[in-house]
């Protein structure tokens, strides 16, 4: 099967953002809004809930794989470096881009998460005007440019 784009699926575009501050959900929510692409954000405020919805356990049977996952590292229960180390060393789960944004601008973090195969490191903006430019930014590449086949597929 021939590979395709986010935005040429005839669906919303299904995104995990696994985000423990409520005010950045926020935040990031009404920035991917102004994106103008149609989406599904799935919210877990930790790393356990995050496999449980990735996995599909318990009351997230239903839940559908994410096209694209932003992570924070910054997380209760299991940190974002350990979610983004088991994401990547899973056979189905490590196709999916995975987008870390961080506060932190430490060397040593951002070397962490390239070596553990984050797709993309970005530090989260300061202000809602410059995270709207990210999400733009985030939205025409991984969402308008990026090929993707399907999670299943080997």
């Amino acid at each position: 099967m021939l590979g395709y784009t986010i935005a040429s699926k005839s669906r919303p575009a299904e995104i995990m953002l696994i985000e423990d501050n409520f005010g950045d959900v926020i935040l990031i929510r009404k920035a991917l809004q102004t994106t103008g692409i149609t989406s599904n954000i799935q919210v877990a405020d930790d790393g356990q809930m995050a496999f449980d919805m990735l996995h599909r356990r318990g009351a997230y049977a239903s839940a559908s794989l994410p096209d694209i996952i932003l992570l924070d590292i910054n997380l209760p229960k299991m940190n974002g470096v350990e979610v983004l180390r088991t994401i990547k060393e899973d056979s189905v789960l490590r196709r999916i881009p995975v987008i870390v944004m961080s506060s932190s601008k430490a060397r040593t973090d951002i070397s962490r998460c390239y070596d553990l195969h984050a797709n993309a490191y970005i530090i989260k903006p300061a202000n809602m005007e410059k995270l709207v430019e990210v999400m733009q930014a985030i939205s025409q590449f991984w969402f308008n440019l990026v090929l993707y086949v399907d999670h299943t597929e080997h």
